[in-house]
């Protein structure tokens, strides 16, 4: 089965709760005629206003980040349950700003995720790589302990209840362009584990998605990689015209 094409936006720490009911008006506008699957995910305090904003269209929402449990004395952080009772069915995991920032290693992103995953929602792995680690040549060894430590003792059956998504760190803010090929050799390497982790049928179904600056000028050539299943966009979901481009790539429109 083809693997439908998931066009993720992540609005980090941006936009007030107008300014997020606006947004979330125009995306859900924007993909009445989508070919492929739409996501964001705003801040926690704006998800009960874009929840609203989105109901009855085919936008899917989601969480930037989740604690393992559905309750208890965990300040600062947000459980599953409250996460699925607004509506989220999606939660990203493991960004490159929650490890380098805040100090989330996989140990940690593993028990978020086995609790996501234990409450039925759908995570979005990130994975990549640091300038410094891909000039020491350590690019395989990162993304392999990530994957391997991040899905630790996971169990899947059905490959639509997880995805990954390849953020090449070094290539974001630092002057380095991470070309189509290289994308799509790391999208190739992550499936190569994944098969090794379940079975390849499973491994085959999953989506990996691209996240390394996805914007309306590259989207078209990224998309058009064999492993490469979609976007987790950070600065163009931000503005419907370009995110409205990222999502009818194939179109045009």
């Amino acid at each position: 089965m083809p693997r439908r094409t998931l066009i993720a936006g992540n609005w980090k720490m941006h936009l007030t709760l107008a300014e997020a009911a606006k947004l979330a008006t125009a995306v859900g506008l924007a993909t009445t005629d989508a070919e492929c699957e739409v996501m964001i995910a705003p801040p926690f305090t704006s998800l009960p206003t874009v929840a609203e904003a989105l109901r009855g269209t085919k936008v899917l929402l989601g969480s930037q980040n989740a604690c393992w449990a559905d309750k208890g004395a965990f300040t600062g952080e947000i459980s599953p349950l409250m996460l699925k009772e607004i509506g989220c069915t999606l939660v990203i995991l493991g960004h490159s700003e929650r490890r380098h920032l805040f100090h989330e290693d996989n140990s940690m992103i593993n028990l978020r995720l086995q609790g996501v995953m234990s409450f039925g929602l759908i995570p979005v792995l990130c994975i990549g790589e640091t300038l410094e680690q891909r000039q020491n040549g350590h690019t395989i060894q990162v993304l392999e302990s990530q994957l391997r430590e991040g899905l630790a003792a996971v169990t899947l059956d059905d490959p639509n209840h997880l995805i990954i998504a390849y953020e090449p760190v070094w290539a974001i803010g630092t002057g380095q362009t991470a070309s189509t090929e290289q994308a799509q050799d790391a999208h190739a390497f992550i499936r190569t584990i994944l098969a090794d982790l379940f079975k390849k049928t499973v491994a085959s179904g999953i989506r990996i998605l691209y996240g390394g600056s996805v914007k309306s000028d590259n989207v078209d050539a990224l998309m058009g990689q064999a492993d490469i299943d979609g976007a987790l966009v950070g600065g163009a979901a931000l503005q419907i015209d370009s995110f409205a481009r990222i999502i009818h790539h194939r179109t045009g429109a």
